[in-house]
């Protein structure tokens, strides 16, 4: 990665420029038996297309504050990264009562129903699949995602001092984020090419650096588990060996 990144937006675009194919997340689900594996090109896509919906479609821009209420899943991951690239700062589990915007997976429905703005809902089905009613009052993104651009570029840029994230009670702005996942990178050894397997929660920054934002910005990858409970006794060693795993956060 390059020294003057100072945003999770400017991570990825260095990791695009440098190796595009390479994976950047694999993600299981143990409920629904989902690996879903992600390369930086791919993940990268993603990503503009969503922060596309998010600066056009949902008319978001620098400043505003996006609830974010989904658990750790490449979705998720999507979400963080688009969030940057537009400068909405993101509320890990935030209020939606006192959001600009909600992001909600399928449990917290209700809960999002609060927000006076923009709703998103994710079904969170394999391979990205939309809900087979929508939500009343929001839109299903895996409706609105699939036709918006490749490309992003911002209506204004993205001030990295700006805040990015609130997880914790503690709240980031873009270059403090970059600087703590560079740290807890090297606190863990990830160098580029390790492969982090994270089974932790993004509810907490712990599991936000695990699952994404450290691998991201040593040139690693993460191999992101959700619902790990439900695996067999042996079923982690085997995963970890099939995934040629490096480090653990579990």
């Amino acid at each position: 990665m390059n020294a003057s990144d100072r945003t999770p937006a400017d991570l990825l675009r260095s990791a695009l420029a440098t190796d595009p194919a390479r994976p950047l997340i694999t993600f299981y689900d143990d409920a629904t038996g989902e690996r879903v594996e992600l390369s930086v090109a791919t993940f990268a896509n993603w990503v503009s297309k969503t922060a596309n919906l998010l600066q056009g479609d949902l008319a978001a821009a620098p400043g505003d504050r996006l609830a974010l209420l989904l658990p750790a899943h490449w979705q998720s991951a999507v979400w963080l990264l688009a969030c940057s690239s537009v400068g909405v700062t993101v509320e890990i589990g935030g209020d939606p009562a006192g959001a600009d915007l909600v992001v909600s997976g399928p449990d917290t429905l209700d809960a999002a129903r609060a927000c006076g703005g923009e709703r998103v809902a994710l079904a969170l089905r394999p391979l990205g699949g939309r809900f087979p009613q929508p939500p009343q009052g929001f839109i299903d993104y895996a409706v609105e995602v699939p036709g918006q651009g490749d490309r992003f570029v911002p209506y204004a840029p993205v001030d990295p001092d700006e805040p990015a994230l609130r997880v914790d009670g503690t709240e980031l702005t873009s270059a403090q984020l970059v600087a703590r996942a560079r740290e807890d990178a090297d606190a863990r050894g990830l160098l580029a090419g390790s492969r982090l397997m994270s089974g932790l929660p993004y509810g907490s920054w712990e599991g936000l650096s695990a699952g994404l934002y450290a691998p991201l910005a040593a040139g690693a990858s993460a191999v992101l588990c959700r619902h790990l409970d439900r695996l067999p006794a042996d079923g982690l060693e085997k995963r970890a060996e099939s995934e040629r795993v490096t480090h653990r956060a579990l």
